[in-house]
């Protein structure tokens, strides 16, 4: 940002206003691209440690940015008040700055968030941010392309894909690419068939940065046959001698969208173009929304922008109204829904009912570990939003009252609006208790095999979720069963396990209250049995599929390899799928 006389009078400067906010996102895009580009350095290394603290960081990144643009603005300009036509001309420049960039849809987001930063809602219209987009970004990636063509029927199968695995650039040797390309032509040739004859011309399209995350980098491309397009994903690993291989092809489309499911940690992906590599997976997965796909590799605040957008544009079209979401009430959050919308809005009560013992500061703090953390899959993302502004007459009247009695600190009601400070929204899904009344015997079974594994999977990754009743969770479209209160979670290495001493006497047995002393972080997993999973049948289906939960030993053991630094396998598709498991003769030197 190009420095100027301090505190100059704001008024003819909105050219360098404009300039100032915009060198203030170009300066956030540049840090950001920095720590995602070195991604293929961590993976290559298996340096999972710095994978995860660049995640953590990352998130962070943009904050950071917008507050220093905040106060060079405050430094360089008197800003004390809104000047109308100052501003309007302000958003005209930037928008003409805008031209020829690269990524003008996240520089409108940054723009938007300076500007709230500096004045009052009531400004948060569209003379004044972009409320709605003011440039296009359909085929900004032509001099940028964000994918790269391969044609099997010119080049033969193998070869083609063998081109295309080296096409990234890997620094380490591939454990058996002629291997690899096989089992990959194998699963992807039914993909490419066509009934039509003569047969249409084929080509596969793969996105020219690997997605990466966690231990994996992702391949990810579609298969186009004529006209027709059918996605697919080819995670790549790395064995302990630092070999790279291919561990498995995904090409059912619900298995695709748990990839890049909302309860997953964001990928890294290296993009000039973030629309272009958005537009290419709106093409894979159908049900996903563009603030699904800009959240999911990482560019969450845009996530956020349109998430908004979507929910101004289904409020004008649509007259429900909202209501006090389904299920029982939680103590420490108010939850309501628009019954046509699938997310619930929850926000923080002004005061708890005992035995929560905590304040408003410490429930943020708990929401924010859910952010940083890596979620395996088991707990819902969430968007967290400041001074959002509702129509008044879409509150059914006992939400009102509801809020009224619950959040009063948060609420700010005028003749049109009701205005939420502060607010979380989630993916919204069933309520565990809610799904398990209406299961058959079938899907009872899945949902209790679901929900242990939801538990192991989050312990796995430090993650304790204190209070683990079963409405505290949700199932989601897939019959996932997900993680959503996060009032009561912590690190597991945090957490003290348990085996309950025995008791000295039958008086002290049949005790209502226990007989030796409990800590605040003690932890008794053989009380699970008896306190959580009081429904009979979800009982029954417990002990059977998940008998380990109940032991201490087996909660110490994941603290001890949380303690090693052993990060456990968490694959965001089935096992079954896995080529080691599938043909174990060809990886002898892969562990399962």
């Amino acid at each position: 940002m190009t420095a100027i006389p301090a505190s100059v009078p704001a008024a003819n400067n909105s050219r360098k206003i404009a300039e100032s906010i915009l060198g203030g996102f170009n300066r956030h895009i540049r840090i950001f691209q920095e720590i995602t580009l070195s991604a293929k350095e961590r993976f290559e290394n298996a340096d999972w440690e710095s994978e995860s603290e660049a995640r953590k960081e990352r998130i962070y990144f943009y904050d950071r940015r917008v507050n220093e643009a905040v106060e060079f603005l405050k430094q360089q300009f008197i800003l004390e008040s809104v000047d109308e036509k100052l501003w309007q001309d302000v958003k005209r420049w930037y928008l003409w700055l805008l031209y020829e960039h690269n990524q003008p849809e996240l520089a409108e987001s940054f723009y938007n968030s300076v500007f709230c930063q500096l004045f009052d809602s009531r400004y948060f219209n569209n003379d004044y941010i972009f409320v709605k987009p003011g440039r296009a970004v359909d085929f900004l990636d032509l001099d940028h392309p964000a994918y790269n063509s391969f044609y099997p029927d010119d080049e033969g199968f193998d070869a083609c894909i063998k081109k295309a695995l080296l096409s990234f650039g890997l620094n380490q040797p591939w454990q058996d690419l002629d291997r690899d390309a096989k089992l990959i032509a194998t699963d992807i040739e039914p993909a490419l068939r066509s009934a039509l004859k003569p047969p249409p011309y084929r080509q596969l399209h793969i996105v020219s940065s690997l997605f990466y995350r966690n231990k994996a980098a992702y391949i990810v491309g579609r298969a186009m046959v004529g006209l027709e397009t059918r996605g697919f994903v080819i995670p790549i690993l790395t064995s302990d001698k630092k070999e790279l291989y291919v561990d498995t092809v995904i090409t059912d489309v619900n298995d695709l969208a748990l990839i890049f499911s909302f309860t997953r940690a964001y990928f890294m992906v290296n993009c000039d173009v973030p629309s272009g590599v958005v537009s290419f997976l709106g093409s894979i997965l159908p049900t996903k929304s563009e603030a699904d796909l800009y959240t999911c590799i990482g560019l969450q605040k845009q996530g956020k922008t349109l998430f908004y957008r979507e929910f101004l544009h289904h409020l004008e079209h649509s007259s429900d109204k909202l209501v006090i979401a389904p299920g029982i009430k939680g103590m420490v959050m108010s939850v309501f829904t628009l019954p046509s919308f699938h997310y619930v809005f929850k926000v923080i009560k002004d005061h708890f009912a005992p035995p929560k013992d905590m304040d408003r500061k410490t429930v943020k703090e708990k929401y924010q570990l859910v952010k940083m953390h890596d979620r395996v899959g088991r707990m819902a993302d969430t968007l967290e939003f400041s001074h959002v502004a509702f129509p008044i007459e879409r509150f059914s009247t006992e939400l009102l009252e509801e809020l009224k009695n619950t959040i009063a600190s948060s609420l700010i009601i005028d003749d049109k609006h009701v205005i939420i400070r502060h607010l979380y929204i989630e993916r919204r899904m069933v309520p565990f208790n809610i799904y398990l009344d209406h299961a058959d015997e079938k899907l009872l079974e899945e949902s209790v095999i679901s929900y242990g594994n939801a538990i192991k999977e989050m312990i796995a990754a430090n993650i304790f979720p204190g209070d683990m009743l079963l409405k505290n969770f949700g199932v989601t479209r897939h019959g996932r069963v997900v993680f959503y209160d996060y009032d009561e979670i912590c690190h597991l290495n945090e957490v003290k396990i348990r085996k309950i001493p025995k008791a000295h006497s039958m008086e002290e047995e049949l005790s209502s209250e226990p007989w030796f002393h409990v800590g605040e972080d003690d932890f008794f997993p053989e009380q699970f049995e008896h306190f959580v999973i009081n429904h009979p049948k979800v009982r029954e289906q417990f002990i059977r599929h998940h008998p380990e939960l109940l032991e201490p030993d087996y909660w110490k053991k994941v603290q001890t390899d949380i303690k090693e630094k052993k990060r456990h396998d968490v694959f965001p598709y089935s096992q079954s799928r896995r080529f080691v498991v599938r043909y174990p003769d060809l990886y002898p030197h892969v562990a399962i």
